[in-house]
């Protein structure tokens, strides 16, 4: 493959680590063993998280399309909207974050603090919008982008999730082929690794990078999107336009992408017991937080593949943490009591 041909602007520290999870593994039967590839910790820039990763390779673009105002879209309280406006105050460029109300979720404090609070100080322009949840294109984004050119800006346009946009897989194309440089220095070989998937980029990047090594089906998304079909659908064309930029050399097949439906339950962004379950498991026994959006939704996917036995004895697995613990203070009755 080839990376090295597309230009990076590095937002964050470097590789990021990759720790043993040993008191989950323990909780979970001790007969698979738990790693983590902490996502959450990969920059300085307004609490990291995995569009980083992905804004690293778009901002090239930006810059040499003279661009001085990023717009993209994302629900309240998107953590990828966060990102954006902390890649804008980085490099010194305006931002324009579309802000829907993707979840019916209702707390008196949610459209005033965590993701949202963060990026309002970091300066970006905020515009809420009443529509609802959807990983396509939306007017509201197009009529944002047609704003800053009335005003005499230069707009880049990124999409929710930094996703649908030909760039967009790269960057998790370059986290399969960090993680098999860890496999080699922690002596390890991972047989599974479980990732969020809504927008689907990162699913997407993972399927490609680790097709290289015949690995694209040990990638397990767990949607929590609760709109599979548009999902999968998504995922799969990002990363065919993904293998064909990088030159991968041969093609995806809907069968390289794996998606677990079972857990995005009530809806989009709302928790259920078993994601708070999941949540409260991997805080309890690692320190480890998950919010209830993304991760607590992947820990519970890959918390019942293990214990019902779909994820195999001696297997080790590698959880990739997004990031997006911001959301959890939008949610702060839901866990006034821990």
């Amino acid at each position: 493959m080839h990376l090295d041909r597309f230009a990076r602007h590095r937002l964050t520290f470097g590789p990021t680590p990759i720790e043993r999870l040993d008191r989950l593994s323990a909780a979970l039967g001790g007969h698979v063993t738990i790693w983590a590839k902490r996502e959450d910790c990969n920059s300085g820039l307004a609490f990291g998280g995995n569009k980083l990763r992905k804004l690293e390779y778009l901002v090239p673009e930006a810059l040499a399309q003279g661009a001085d105002t990023l717009v993209t879209i994302g629900g309240i309280q998107s953590n990828h909207t966060r990102q954006v406006a902390a890649v804008a105050a980085k490099l010194g460029l305006r931002c324009r974050l579309v802000q829907e109300n993707w979840v019916d979720y209702h707390d008196a404090v949610y459209d005033r603090v965590g993701n949202i609070l963060m990026s309002r100080i970091m300066g970006a322009e905020v515009e809420l919008v009443d529509a609802g949840f959807g990983i396509s294109f939306k007017e509201s984004w197009e009529q944002a982008l047609d704003d800053v050119r009335r005003r005499g800006g230069r707009p880049y346009a990124i999409p929710a999730g930094a996703s649908d946009h030909r760039l967009g897989g790269l960057g998790f194309v370059g986290f399969a082929e960090e993680v098999r440089a860890q496999e080699r220095e922690l002596g390890v070989h991972f047989d599974h690794v479980i990732v969020c998937s809504v927008t689907g980029s990162t699913q997407a990047g993972m399927v490609v990078g680790f097709a290289a090594d015949g690995r694209a089906q040990q990638v397990i998304g767990i949607d929590a999107s609760a709109t599979p079909d548009e999902t999968h659908a998504q995922i799969l064309r990002i990363a065919e336009r993904t293998a064909d930029l990088v030159g991968l050399g041969r093609p995806i097949t809907a069968d390289d992408v794996v998606l677990e439906r079972g857990y995005a339950y009530p809806s989009y962004g709302v928790p259920s017991a078993g994601t708070n379950d999941a949540i409260r498991l991997a805080a309890r026994t690692e320190g480890m937080i998950t919010d209830p959006v993304y991760e607590g939704k992947s820990m519970q996917g890959m918390i019942d593949l293990i214990r019902s036995g779909r994820i195999p004895k001696g297997a080790n697995v590698l959880y990739a943490h997004l990031g997006g613990v911001p959301a959890i203070n939008a949610y702060s009755f839901q866990y006034r009591n821990g």
